[in-house]
């Protein structure tokens, strides 16, 4: 079966191991974290030296691999071997390479943790090996997260260090920094580092002193500019990424504009607007289901469709694959011209 990676690191911090994980999908996070954890704590530090192996797919084949695995431990009950890019060995996909999986995976030494660290892909499901992993291993596929899933992530990140965190707070971590979870977290837990005696809640201060993302110039300040047809402060806050495109590079900025419209759309959608369902809907805070009625007032739903064409094409154009050469600050303008009026 597959696990969820939240299941399996509770399992591990419980010391709990098995004999193989094989961890793959396009979310490298807990991919990391899970391997990451086990060659920390899976056996002591004094015996790393002889009992932990970490391998790295180019530079191997199965039968490296699989000859690691099946070396007994020295002076110890167990020892770790860790495939760090593993779908970059050489054979994994050939069906050599497979078969030679499938048959220690159906009978592993006991005394051997071995880590499939599978990023960026998956395995076929329905090859042999993969069902014999799915039998006989531990197999965590770590899939991208959407983003109408990332406010709850945040908040339950901040929790599980002991924390709390500020409705505003958490939509600017999850509209300026998007779903790559290693930058999120490392920007969370950057903020937290700089926690006071006696801080407890990260609040959008807090978030603008430590991660750079200014209390009123940034994409969720934007989007609620666009919510309200405010085309002033939309074009002031267009001029202030202008000045600052290093940190506001068009390419960020277009997709959370892209995300606020399609947001809007799911409103024009939804059969139950009610705050809880259009909540669970969206992704966001109830808090804010009240702007984005709002917002399905102000662009009806022509307007709403017309508007996610001209964002796609300033997509386009900021690749170079539509129009001539523009600079960022002149497709943003253009764009919020575009989907105010």
């Amino acid at each position: 079966m597959v696990h969820k990676p939240e299941d399996i690191l509770k399992d591990l911090k419980a010391g709990k191991y098995a004999p193989v994980y094989f961890l793959q999908g396009e979310e490298p996070f807990y991919i990391d974290q899970i391997a990451d954890y086990i060659e920390a704590h899976a056996i002591d530090e004094s015996q790393k030296g002889f009992n932990q192996v970490v391998l790295y797919g180019k530079d191997v084949d199965m039968g490296v691999v699989l000859s690691n695995a099946r070396r007994f431990p020295m002076m110890s009950d167990r020892q770790v071997v860790i495939i760090k890019e593993a779908q970059e060995i050489k054979d994994i996909s050939r069906e050599a390479g497979a078969k030679l999986l499938e048959g220690y995976v159906q009978n592993p030494l006991p005394s051997t943790i071995l880590v499939f660290c599978y990023k960026y892909k998956k395995l076929d499901g329905r090859t042999a090996l993969t069902k014999q992993i799915e039998k006989n291993a531990v197999l965590v596929t770590s899939d991208k997260l959407y983003d109408n899933k990332l406010p709850a992530w945040i908040q339950a990140y901040v929790q599980s260090k002991g924390y709390s965190i500020q409705d505003k707070a958490t939509q600017m971590f999850a509209d300026n920094i998007g779903n790559n979870l290693e930058r999120l977290s490392n920007e969370i837990d950057k903020v937290l580092i700089n926690f006071k005696a006696g801080d407890t809640t990260i609040d959008p201060a807090m978030v603008q002193k430590y991660v750079g993302i200014s209390k009123d110039f940034n994409v969720f300040e934007l989007q609620k500019a666009f919510t309200f047809r405010n085309i002033a402060k939309v074009n002031q806050i267009i001029a202030y990424f202008e000045a600052n495109t290093k940190a506001h590079p068009a390419i960020m900025v277009i997709p959370s504009i892209y995300q606020h419209f399609t947001r809007i759309l799911m409103v024009h959608a939804a059969k139950d607007k009610s705050e809880a369902a259009l909540s669970k809907t969206l992704g966001v805070h109830s808090f804010f289901v009240k702007e984005y009625l709002t917002a399905a007032n102000n662009y009806p739903l022509g307007k709403a469709i017309q508007n996610i064409h001209h964002i796609r094409q300033a997509d386009l154009q900021n690749k170079g694959i539509a129009g001539g050469a523009m600079s960022d600050g002149a497709i943003l303008r253009e764009l919020a011209f575009k989907l105010m009026h």
